[in-house]
């Protein structure tokens, strides 16, 4: 029987053809179906749009690359959408369970309980009796610490593993000790000049120009090290080339308070009469002037961005400032003089006084509606009351830690939500090896600023000067007033300036009129004056001559 197809087989009515049915959709699980959901909600957020028609593509290879391309996108879709939770705004700051319960009542022993292994093993203490009381700093990556005792111990070490670099007994006062561009060199200010020394303890320079120094900051993108001690004099070496590049004199005595803005690098030096000056090495005057307490300063503190200043005095207030505008923002109340500032990463700020230390929050914070300053009604933290009387305290960059050095030794505490852990390594690298240390030393020395660039508004440079030709050309005609017109503006000024016999107009015409000054000009008139009067002297006589005659001529009195 000869094979019949289909379509005669269905005229034929001999078969009954059925169509296909679809297959049965499959039924999600739960947890497929919630896979599916967040990967569709990391693709809208993180994807990269619509994705490739791997379907229409014939060539297998190609095919199986793109597919695996497209897994590849779908997965970093979805992994960057699981790691939001680790990119929040907000740190992990102390939280009161009720409005009754305060945070700064919590102890450190309480942290260290409720912390993990690693984050409590920073904090700890060191007790050093006898050789303080101590100064403390820390590197910028805040990987190595610097302790300076006041009766010449020195020493640095990498605090995270708790191993000493280096550890010396100079003999003398010490009053401070910085660290430079990184952990190889670090300077400390000694009895009488200012020393420099490598990761060895080797002494390696002594600037000699540097007299009794009593502070130090160092400008890090600047390589500037700026001094300042009793005898007020103000000065900035530079520690790439070895010169000094200016010295100003404050002319205000012994400073007690010296801080640098680490917005555009301008010094804030503190004097006896509650006065802060702000100054730069291109003027010889300060650039402000800012009356802040009523009584010496003791010590002070800018925030990274440059924008408020908080202050401690004598007379046992906190003032926050608006380094902006300079004007008062709040003034808080201590129980003593606050002796050491500092402000952390995430704005809080630690105030030592006495043998308390105080962490404040959102000091710099404004109301969302009206846009004011709210004035914080208690601290964050606290820590002390123990005998110690704290001398500096310093915040670890990267870290939720903070260096307390009081006269028994040096104190890290554990501050939650204090530090910002998010680093640009190209910047600073708190796990840098020996050859990422070199290259970025190199780095920083190409990309070294000059001392020129040093002002209060750094965006200066490389903007447009506005001025017009036309007020260039007003101003170099003022500047070509003829020595008449000068005279009498000055004239004019003086006449304003005051009436009487004691005016600043009497004086100048008294001055102008002494014998005793020789004035060319009036020395030329005075010789016209006498050659006209012998010419006319000399026409009289030869008129009398010729009226008498030259019998009776001879009788006439000479000078008469």
């Amino acid at each position: 029987m000869a094979e019949l197809k289909t379509h005669d087989l269905v005229r034929n009515g001999q078969v009954k053809v059925q169509r296909k049915k679809a297959p049965p959709t499959k039924q999600l699980s739960f947890e497929d179906a919630a896979a599916k959901k967040r990967q569709l909600a990391a693709n809208r957020q993180y994807g990269r749009g619509k994705g490739i028609a791997v379907k229409d593509i014939r060539d297998r290879k190609l095919r199986g690359n793109l597919t695996a391309l497209e897994e590849r996108y779908q997965d970093a879709a979805l992994k960057a959408k699981d790691a939001e939770i680790l990119l929040e705004h907000e740190s992990g700051f102390l939280q009161p369970e009720s409005e009754l319960e305060r945070t700064y009542k919590v102890r450190q022993e309480d942290i260290k309980g409720d912390v993990g292994v690693e984050t409590a093993k920073k904090s700890f203490e060191l007790k050093l009796d006898g050789l303080g009381p101590y100064t403390c700093d820390y590197t910028r990556n805040g990987k190595y610490l610097l302790l300076a005792g006041r009766k010449g111990h020195v020493a640095t070490m990498d605090w995270r593993g708790g191993k000493l670099g280096c550890e010396l007994q100079l003999q003398e006062t010490v009053r401070d000790a910085k660290w430079l561009h990184n952990n190889q060199f670090f300077a400390v200010a000694q009895k009488r000049n200012v020393y420099i020394y490598d990761h060895h303890g080797i002494e390696i320079h002594n600037l000699e120009q540097h007299v009794e120094v009593t502070h130090m900051e160092f400008l890090p993108y600047h390589f500037l090290l700026a001094t300042i001690g009793k005898a007020g004099w103000l000065k900035w070496q530079d520690t790439s080339t070895g010169k000094l590049v200016m010295q100003i004199s404050t002319k205000q005595g012994t400073p007690t308070a010296l801080a640098q803005n680490p917005y555009n690098a301008v010094m804030h030096v503190g004097h006896q009469n509650g006065t802060v000056d702000l100054w730069s090495p291109n003027s010889t005057t300060p650039l402000v002037k800012m009356l802040c307490h009523r009584g010496p300063v003791r010590s002070m503190a800018i925030d990274r961005e440059g924008r408020y200043m908080v202050s401690t005095g004598q007379d046992m207030k906190m003032a926050v400032w608006d380094v902006r505008n300079f004007k008062p923002v709040h003034e808080y109340f201590l129980r003593q003089p606050g002796s050491s500032v500092a402000i952390s990463d995430r704005n809080l700020t630690a105030v030592s006084w006495g043998t308390q230390t105080t962490i404040w929050k959102d000091l710099f914070s404004k109301h969302r509606s009206d846009l004011d300053q709210v004035k914080v009604q208690s601290p964050y933290m606290s820590w002390g009351g123990e005998g110690q009387h704290v001398e500096r305290v310093r915040w670890c960059p990267y870290e939720d830690v903070l260096g307390v050095s009081h006269d028994k030794g040096f104190s890290s505490l554990i501050v939650p939500g204090a530090g910002d852990a998010n680093f640009d390594a190209l910047e600073q690298n708190p796990y840098e090896n020996t050859k990422q240390r070199q290259e970025g030393e190199v780095r920083q020395l190409l990309n070294k600023l000059q001392p020129e660039m040093i002002s209060l508004t750094p965006d200066f440079i490389g903007s447009l000067d506005t001025a017009t030709n036309k007020q260039r050309q007003l101003e170099k005609d003022l500047d070509r007033k003829t020595g008449a017109e000068a005279e009498r503006e000055r004239i004019e000024k003086l006449k304003n300036r005051g009436r009487g016999k004691n005016s600043s107009l009497r004086k100048y015409l008294r001055k102008k009129g002494n014998k005793n000054v020789i004035d060319e000009h009036k020395m030329r008139v005075i010789e016209m004056r006498e050659e006209q009067r012998r010419r006319a002297k000399e026409a009289k006589e030869g008129q009398q001559a010729e009226d008498l005659g030259p019998a009776l001529a001879r009788f006439v009195r000479k000078g008469g």
